[in-house]
């Protein structure tokens, strides 16, 4: 039997896990083919329909969609299955993070029934995927505004791409060269493996431009999780991060940012995305084995549809 996973690396999101508990959600631990296990799997039939059978009773196993991938989407995606099995109890689904590439890896595998990602397929993933004999099929599934953040106390409040660039690419190294104080700029990043990384990269850091080999500078600090982006821009007033909108909190300071230096300069928001006056936004996207059927067809017309009603909640933006 599986159910809701939470687990995978660091890069998943515990303290939305403690908000989403102290919300009265219930997430599940998979323990499966392990000896001993009879405490847990109790536990976890404990909804009304799973009670042990009685007599000349059976209990129909449910069926499991596996989910994995985007740190960016696992929140979004946890809440969708959530909501899911309450509605479906027949169903199961289990949703792991881990990053873009490691969805759409084990999509590539025949691992995963979806994978959850923050950009779009690379042509070399998709040539690997039909290598492999899986045709990936793409589902816009909501959203995402990426955005700057600094410690509240930095006065920069506004910056363009140009001078974001120059930052990561170390061309500036003072925040007093953007009409900050004299101290030094502490960068951070998501990992290579994140599809934030490589969205910020190609959209911003390298200012959108096809032939670019422009990198982040060596001296950027490659962060885990997006938690880990929070922590150390809440504690440095020197650091300078991204991250997107759903997982911005109080502890950080969002920058106003503009396409070129006329602005207008242009906070994130839903508003902003939706009426595409904020620069950094994206779509984000579920991949599926070719075109799916069955239970995961039904999902996905679900999260696509009455399931937006939970985008908004998570500080993404829902489907027009």
């Amino acid at each position: 039997m599986a159910v809701l996973f939470l687990g995978g690396r660091s890069t998943f999101s515990y303290l939305w896990y403690r908000r989403l508990l102290a919300a009265g959600l219930c997430l599940f631990v998979v323990l499966t083919a392990l000896s001993g296990c009879g405490a847990y799997e109790h536990a976890v039939l404990g909804r009304g329909e799973d009670r042990e059978p009685g007599p000349g009773q059976t209990v129909e196993a449910a069926e499991t969609i596996e989910n994995k991938g985007s740190d960016t989407l696992v929140n979004l995606a946890l809440a969708w299955a959530e909501r899911y099995m309450e509605l479906y109890p027949d169903v199961r689904i289990s949703v792991t993070g881990g990053g873009s590439g490691t969805g759409i890896a084990a999509l590539i595998n025949g691992t995963v029934d979806i994978a959850n990602a923050s950009r779009q397929m690379k042509p070399e993933e998709i040539e690997a995927a039909e290598a492999n004999g899986v045709s990936p099929v793409e589902f816009v599934v909501a959203r995402d505004a990426i955005a700057v953040v600094v410690h509240p106390s930095n006065p920069v409040d506004t910056l363009t791409f140009q001078q974001i660039a120059d930052i990561y690419t170390g061309k500036t190294t003072n925040w007093q060269e953007v009409g900050g104080e004299d101290r030094p700029i502490v960068l951070l990043s998501r990992e290579s493996n994140s599809g934030t990384y490589v969205y910020f990269l190609e959209n911003v850091v390298r200012l959108g431009e096809g032939d670019s080999n422009v990198l982040f500078s060596p001296g950027t600090l490659l962060m885990p999780s997006s938690e880990g982006i929070t922590s150390e821009v809440s504690q440095n007033p020197n650091a300078i991060g991204y991250d997107g909108l759903g997982y911005v909190t109080h502890e950080q300071k969002v920058i106003a940012v503009a396409s070129n230096a006329d602005g207008p300069f242009v906070f994130p928001a839903v508003e902003t995305v939706n009426d595409g006056t904020y620069p950094i936004s994206r779509p984000l996207y579920m991949y599926t084995a070719g075109d799916p059927s069955g239970q995961i067809a039904t999902y996905l017309t679900w999260v696509r549809g009455d399931g937006q009603a939970l985008v908004s909640e998570l500080g993404f933006v829902p489907l027009q």
